[in-house]
């Protein structure tokens, strides 16, 4: 398929995980691509994975800095001319996972910033180009974290949830504008940002119950991710807009307690 051909597409945390598996599925269907990571080792890893002739330009920056944000996004309309897709996964973990009587405001501030506020930078500047173009999709990257407890820690369960309402918020906004925007929500997946979980599961012989309460039993890879996300960024899903699509497994399907399982 090349559901992306002529299509320029704008992904945030591209230097690893799902970022950079979304940047390979949307370049191997076609797309051409500005790619945005604060890791430039890991965004020059992610272009030599591309397929061979990939037109594609990267950015080292912040998210949630707002100038680097909008010069970004004119660059890319600058260089190609138009922006169609707009992949919003940059995000962070931050490691904590205080309890609600324990709570950091600067961990707080920092997880907020990059997983929110990016979110809400890239779509402000992004939006105005496809306002213009008549068009556009915006697919955030959310979490099942956003959607109920156990799946991460306090602030980053809050930012998630935040993406999920803020997407719905858009939407209401954009829709008028034929622009849509949709997130994906996933379960376990392994990437940069759960490798501590993955790596305690393995040193400790543990690795079989990774994803065990899912109800498919097993956890998921990046690429599973990005074949959702090419799907809402597509035509196929010209019609949803406003949507959080957990890709998890079934996880969020059963209460999922303790001892609920076989």
């Amino acid at each position: 398929m090349q559901r992306f051909e002529n299509r320029i597409a704008l992904i945030t945390g591209a230097g690893s995980g799902i970022g950079r598996a979304t940047a390979k599925r949307l370049a191997a269907e076609g797309a051409r691509l500005m790619l945005v990571d604060r890791n430039e080792e890991g965004l020059q890893q992610t272009v030599e994975q591309l397929p061979a002739g990939t037109e594609v330009l990267q950015r080292a920056l912040d998210v949630a800095d707002e100038a680097a944000v909008e010069q970004c996004v004119a660059d890319t309309i600058t260089h190609f001319g138009r922006l169609d897709v707009l992949c919003n996964n940059a995000g962070i973990a931050g490691g904590d996972y205080s309890t609600a009587q324990d709570q950091s405001l600067e961990t707080w501030q920092k997880i907020i910033s990059v997983n929110l506020y990016g979110v809400m930078l890239f779509t402000k500047y992004a939006s105005r180009q496809m306002e213009k173009q008549g068009q556009g999709a915006i697919v955030n990257t959310a979490s099942v974290a956003g959607i109920r407890s156990g799946a991460g820690g306090n602030a980053y369960s809050a930012s998630k949830a935040g993406v999920i309402n803020f997407t719905m918020t858009s939407a209401c906004d954009l829709g008028a504008h034929n622009i849509r925007v949709n997130a994906v929500c996933p379960g376990l997946i392994e990437t940069g940002m759960t490798a501590p979980v993955f790596d305690y599961a393995r040193a400790n012989n543990k690795e079989a119950k990774l994803g065990a309460r899912c109800e498919l039993r097993r956890y998921g890879r990046p690429e599973e991710i990005a074949a959702t996300i090419a799907f809402l960024a597509s035509d196929d899903a010209s019609y949803i807009t406003g949507q959080a699509l957990a890709v998890d497994g079934g996880n969020t399907a059963s209460l999922n307690l303790p001892g609920m399982k076989v």
